[in-house]
């Protein structure tokens, strides 16, 4: 196995009635505050009240972006940098799931850079400083509360790309799964899917490494599968919440990675998907997922899925490997689409395969995906197509 370093150095308050820490937390980092948000649901859930009130029981002083999208647009990065710039603000407060999180730390890093923060994202332009972010989160999924990168798109470059630097960790997150009460049995369905795909990305590696970091991903993956149809049936149950959240922020802190070094595969291909067509990535990874699996799946492989089957499927360890992985690929697809109702193509969504060689292109950068197999162009694009 590889050496690694692991450093995690985010705070968390984890469960119920925590942000009366808020203030004090955003204190240590400045009185000028911006707060981030999206479209306007934590006005309707009465969590926006809570956090202004915090905010204004500290003495600070508030200003706002609201409006960020569900694929964060660079445009609104940008408008955030020239408010925390104009404002001369201190510390970002991101008040949402992984698209308004994401957007925050974007847009602190593009308040010290005077150009487009599109240029952060293409490696034109490198990342000097952040400012602090503090984050409030409202849906389990992407992880960004704990981790030190995020997704962007460019609509007019029809464009997602994600990026990563240790400046952009949060320093501080409020957990409390009663904030994702609200989440609609949908977002919840492709919250838990894309919580799914972080940790698969990893698992599914053919470097030898700790059995432990396996047994933990493992454990992971057996609680999103078991709470995720609870959570959409009871979206009040506090302990499925609780799990799912938390499930969220593990499964891509970087401590179940240790060593490994190879790239993803599915979170590339799913970017290109919502770049052009602006669909919910989690509903993205679910279709793309299984396809990806079939694909890989050979001799060499086999014996990976057969791990995942027995350990966290259920399925016979007296199967042989291959016979074993056909039923793993089987049972997932029923997970996506009958346990968590999520569509299982393209075609349902009006995708047609008119972009796929263009997106294939972007996916593997021309070259090689150097992933749990090796995908170039021509075979990503064939992934796409047996998602139609």
């Amino acid at each position: 196995m590889n050496s690694f370093i692991y450093h995690i150095p985010t705070k968390v308050y984890f469960g119920k009635n925590q942000l009366g820490h808020l203030g004090e937390e955003l204190k240590k980092y400045g009185k000028r505050v911006l707060l981030v948000y999206g479209g306007g649901s934590i006005k309707k859930n009465g969590l926006y009240d809570k956090v202004v009130a915090e905010i204004n029981k500290a003495g600070l002083e508030l200003f706002e972006c609201p409006g960020i999208e569900p694929n964060p647009r660079v445009s609104s990065v940008n408008r955030g940098a020239s408010i925390c710039k104009k404002e001369k603000i201190d510390v970002i407060l991101a008040v949402g799931g992984g698209s308004t999180i994401d957007a925050a730390k974007f847009i602190g890093a593009g308040t010290y850079y005077d150009g487009d923060a599109w240029d952060i994202l293409t490696g034109k332009a490198a990342v000097t400083n952040c400012l602090p972010i503090i984050t409030v989160l409202t849906l389990a999924a992407t992880g960004s509360e704990m981790d030190d990168c995020g997704v962007i798109s460019n609509p007019e470059a029809k464009d997602k790309l994600g990026f990563g630097h240790p400046l952009l960790r949060p320093k501080v997150s409020f957990l409390d799964p009663t904030n994702t009460y609200t989440v609609s049995a949908y977002q919840t369905a492709c919250g838990s899917a894309d919580i799914l795909s972080h940790i698969i990305e990893v698992y599914f590696n053919m470097d030898k490494d700790l059995a432990m970091l396996d047994s933990v991903m493992e454990a992971l993956m057996k609680t999103v599968i078991h709470y995720a149809p609870i959570a959409m049936k009871e979206p009040t149950d506090y302990e499925a919440r609780a799990n799912l959240m938390w499930a969220s922020s593990w499964a891509i802190n970087g401590f179940i990675d240790g060593g490994k070094s190879q790239e993803w595969s599915c979170h590339p291909m799913e970017h290109e998907i919502s770049a052009v067509y602006d669909i919910t990535h989690g509903l993205g990874l679910a279709i793309l997922t299984p396809r990806w699996m079939e694909y890989t799946l050979d001799e060499t492989t086999a014996p990976k899925f057969r791990q995942f089957g027995c350990n966290v499927l259920g399925i016979s360890s007296s199967l042989p490997a291959m016979e074993a992985a056909k039923q793993v690929i089987q049972k997932l697809a029923d997970f996506f689409y009958k346990d968590l109702g999520l569509n299982s193509t393209l075609s349902s969504l009006g995708i047609d395969s008119s972009n796929f060689a263009s997106m294939a292109k972007k996916a593997c950068g021309g070259g090689i995906l150097h992933g749990f197999k090796p995908l170039n162009q021509n075979d990503i694009e064939k992934i796409y197509r047996m998602c139609i």
